[in-house]
């Protein structure tokens, strides 16, 4: 009996549930070879619905429904785990209590013997002691407004969860008034790095997806306000979007413009010393820290890491004002496109990182990235390495794999895009024949 795409879809939900419980129960050694493996069953899975998705013009709501019912309970399973013992969280969780103490996290060093008091069990073991904190100012308020309702990694945790619910409303809100079909909500709410970087870990750049996506969605309502607005907001969560700035050329009135940057200078406020603004290790980030970095780790041999960081906001400019030129329609992948970019020439790329892609994928011409978000998985290995007592290096076969992945998946893109555009040359031809 064939199977209809709706009973096929049930089908990869199943086994997503199958292999993200599996792996939730392996969470407390993230990276091992199972763990890994029952990762990639989720990601071939992944990759199979989103075949499924493209292929299908519409699918019922119950069937929606159903995969959203079925994706929350795979991110309950993940939040019941606790997180890594030195995940960031318990540095986003340091930062809000000092914050609240009275303290500039940008200051601070968590290290310092004479700060032992302000510690607590859930901070000891934060990651990087010796370096103050480098996440920008939007999302230190977000870690001071939450540890101000629950001081626990849980409260922030599921602070981030319902982030995640709130691009799924966004989503399905946006893809309802631009008259997609809803089922690419489950586009983005079924890829396995949200149940093991939001559920799991808990990673800021959520809150980020988030604000950049209601930013997209009132652009979309001519909201330009508000949409300057988020996307300022956006960027002082993490600064990759700012590659997204030729995005609103022309979208934007000048007033809504010094609205966001007014705003945008607001977020620092808090975190004057002396008139000045710090920025904490931030320097330090681009000087040492380095992880599944193929372009950087290439010309970092030729040039200075600054210039290298640079070069790389360089490359999403660029991007994203060819995108501008070529279309003036908001379409999803002119926003995920340059912050790929952007990434792929960045000195770190985390597999969290890739969470600011994921409310924008779903269009032919992002394939190559929703391939990225899967082949990144192996890259977990590092994890299991390091709690052998190995080196904090990737193995050699595993970018490769990662990269190779992706650089295929181009490949085939631009083969069909340049078959499209021979087929389409042809035709006059045969027509004045």
């Amino acid at each position: 009996m064939k199977l209809t795409p709706a009973r096929r879809l049930y089908a990869l939900g199943v086994i997503l549930l199958l292999a993200l419980t599996i792996c939730s129960r392996k969470f407390g050694n993230l990276g091992e070879p199972s763990f890994i493996i029952w990762m990639g069953v989720a990601g071939i899975a992944y990759l199979l619905a989103m075949r499924e998705f493209f292929s299908t013009p519409n699918f019922p709501k119950r069937v929606v429904l159903a995969g959203l019912i079925v994706a929350a309970v795979w991110h309950l399973l993940f939040l019941l785990k606790p997180p890594g013992a030195d995940d960031d969280i318990h540095r986003y969780l340091w930062d809000g209590r000092v914050q609240r103490l009275g303290y500039n996290p940008y200051i601070l060093v968590p290290n310092n013997p004479a700060l032992a008091g302000l510690h607590i069990p859930e901070t000891r073991t934060l990651n990087h002691p010796d370096v103050p904190s480098p996440y920008p100012a939007g999302a230190q308020l977000f870690f001071r407004g939450v540890t101000a309702i629950h001081e626990s990694l849980l409260a922030l945790r599921v602070a981030f969860l319902l982030c995640e619910l709130a691009i799924v409303f966004v989503l399905l809100d946006v893809l309802r008034s631009s008259r997609q079909p809803m089922h690419w909500v489950l586009a983005f709410a079924w890829n396995p790095l949200l149940a093991t970087e939001v559920a799991g870990s808990g990673h800021i750049d959520i809150v980020g997806a988030l604000l950049l996506l209601v930013s997209v969605a009132a652009l979309w309502r001519k909201w330009r306000a508000f949409a300057a607005v988020a996307f300022a907001v956006a960027v002082g969560v993490k600064f990759l979007p700012i590659v997204l700035v030729p995005l609103y050329w022309r979208r934007l009135r000048i007033r809504d413009v010094l609205i966001a940057m007014f705003v945008f200078g607001l977020l620092y406020l808090p975190f004057l010393d002396g008139g000045r603004v710090h920025f904490g290790s931030l320097g330090t980030y681009v000087q040492s820290f380095r992880f599944n970095d193929p372009v950087f780790a290439a010309l970092e041999r030729m040039l200075p890491p600054q210039l290298l960081v640079g070069l790389a906001v360089l490359v999403g400019f660029v991007c994203a004002i060819w995108l501008r030129k070529k279309s003036g329609e908001l379409s999803p992948e002119a926003f995920a496109w340059p912050m790929a970019a952007s990434l792929l020439c960045a000195p770190v790329v985390y597999p969290w990182y890739l969470l600011w892609l994921l409310p924008f994928l779903r269009s032919a011409s992002t394939f190559p990235m929703v391939i990225w978000t899967v082949s990144i998985i192996p890259t977990y290995y590092v994890w299991h390495l390091r709690a052998l007592g190995q080196p904090w290096i990737i193995p050699g076969w595993i970018m490769p794999l990662e990269y190779g992945s992706v650089a295929v998946a181009v490949a085939i893109l631009g083969l069909r895009h340049l078959t499209r555009r021979l087929r389409e040359r042809s035709r006059p031809a045969s027509a004045a024949g």
